[in-house]
């Protein structure tokens, strides 16, 4: 594969640089091209004066009908999206920004379940790629911001009068700083500092007679703060960075980091002033990233196993309504965490029914993968998805079966395997190194491995 040999010919840290090197935002010409289908919602009114308009002067018949048109049309762009972003994820040029854009996707939770505007979701979506190795606090200025956010937590219904509590709470237990570190008090004081902030449509809006002037104290700061002034202090709070460090090193590396390590990453994102790819960079060329306790530790979330096996493999996305339903039954759709705290992951992946339709994915997804092979001492495998191309794996010499599984066990697994089932992968190839159904059947029993289920 192309980009594994890319990443070996660099070594670790020139490697993360490579991976690290992607632009914050997409080039005008592909922002053009680069783009889930929404038509099913052209017309749709993003204001709150074109919905009003919609329906002004209609019976309550017609105005129950634009409203099913309206969540049909909505739920058909949400598939799309969808759809495009696991494109994407398999077949981008920046696969590491993908990757941390639905990390970002699960700690700065937004479902379409409860946010119900395509639109603004995918809106949402290119904010986190844009913010996603970018400056953590502008990164929470930004989706405190958010149409989608706003919605998601109900800030848009916080006012002076009836301030409401969601989004200052999750800013601090989930986004943050983490339970423990904050009081009642704070959240409440929180909350007032947010009031007014709200959109019309896809733009931010401050309410400005819904906002709550008075005097504040958060955190043992008093004044007459706003929501800015909160994230501020917030981002002073010693407990800030290595919780943000730990959540990124959980995700990435393995659970549970130990509490020096986080408080180590954390003073690197302090002192960058909270710029990310210094954390990121120092977190892959590190030695723990490459250590006992973090190879092949941490079960591989539904998208990281779909997404992983059509990319590594070069193969095309199945059709969206197949790849639809095998996510929902192995629990991870995009756009959809189950709630506010997103998807629990490590154990949770695993149990009796998820587990047979993990490996009937993968299974499935290498018989319906065009594979050739051609001649004896150089075979084309896989790689015809994606618009061609293909590798040249070349086999000679006396075991061409053994050559085979180990460059097969290297790309997918990336670790040894027991010599047993080494060697069960070996009596399916054996005498039949050319034989393409043979090739795809060994390739079928290492992705039914449970050391394939694992990262």
């Amino acid at each position: 594969m192309p980009e594994i040999d890319k990443v070996l010919s660099l070594g670790p840290g020139r490697a993360v640089e490579w991976l690290l090197d992607f632009p914050d935002a997409p080039a005008e010409e592909q922002s053009r091209t680069d783009v889930p289908d929404l038509s099913s919602i052209e017309g749709y009114p993003r204001t709150f004066a074109e919905r009003r308009a919609m329906f002004e002067g209609k019976t309550p018949e017609e105005r129950q009908a634009i409203n099913q048109k309206l969540q049909q049309d909505n739920r058909a762009a949400i598939q799309q999206t969808v759809a495009w972003w696991l494109r994407r994820m398999a077949g981008g040029p920046y696969p590491l920004q993908e990757k941390l854009t639905f990390f970002w996707h699960g700690h700065f939770t937004t479902s379409a379940r409860d946010e119900r505007s395509a639109w603004l979701m995918w809106q949402q979506n290119e904010l986190l790629r844009r913010n996603a190795a970018g400056n953590f606090r502008e990164f929470v200025r930004s989706i405190s911001r958010d149409p989608a956010m706003l919605d998601y937590l109900n800030n848009s219904q916080n006012r002076k009068k009836h301030p409401n509590e969601n989004y200052a709470r999750e800013l601090m237990e989930l986004f943050t700083l983490g339970i423990g570190n904050y009081t009642e008090t704070d959240i409440k004081e929180a909350a007032r500092a947010f009031t007014g902030w709200t959109h019309d449509g896809d733009s931010f809006f401050f309410r400005k007679n819904d906002h709550d002037y008075d005097e504040k104290t958060f955190l043992g700061v008093r004044g007459n703060l706003d929501g800015d002034d909160v994230i501020d202090i917030i981002l002073r709070q010693k407990a800030c960075a290595p919780y943000i460090a730990g959540r990124i090193w959980s995700y990435f590396v393995y659970d549970n980091p130990e509490p020096e390590l986080c408080q180590s990453l954390g003073e690197i994102l302090r002192d960058a002033k909270w710029d990310l790819r210094p954390l990121l960079h120092t977190m892959f060329a590190s030695r723990g990233f490459y250590s006992d306790r973090a190879i092949g530790t941490q079960i591989k979330s539904p998208v990281q196993l779909l997404v992983g096996t059509v990319r590594m493999l070069g193969l095309s996305m199945p059709p969206p309504r197949q790849v639809a339903g095998a996510l929902d039954q192995m629990g991870q759709i995009p756009l959809a965490p189950p709630n506010v705290k997103g998807w629990p992951g490590g154990k949770s992946w695993i149990n009796t029914s998820t587990l047979f339709v993990r490996y009937n994915t993968c299974v499935q997804l290498v018989n319906g993968g065009e594979l050739a092979t051609g001649g004896k001492v150089a075979r084309r495998l896989f790689g015809r998805g994606r618009g061609g191309g293909g590798e040249t794996l070349a086999v000679s010499g006396d075991a061409p079966a053994e050559r085979l599984v180990d460059y097969w066990i290297a790309r997918l697994i990336q670790r040894p395997i027991a010599e047993e089932k080494r060697q069960t992968l070996i009596a399916t190839i054996a005498n039949r190194p050319d034989d393409e159904n043979a090739i795809r059947a060994m390739i079928q029993l290492i992705v039914s491995m449970p050391e394939y289920q694992l990262c």
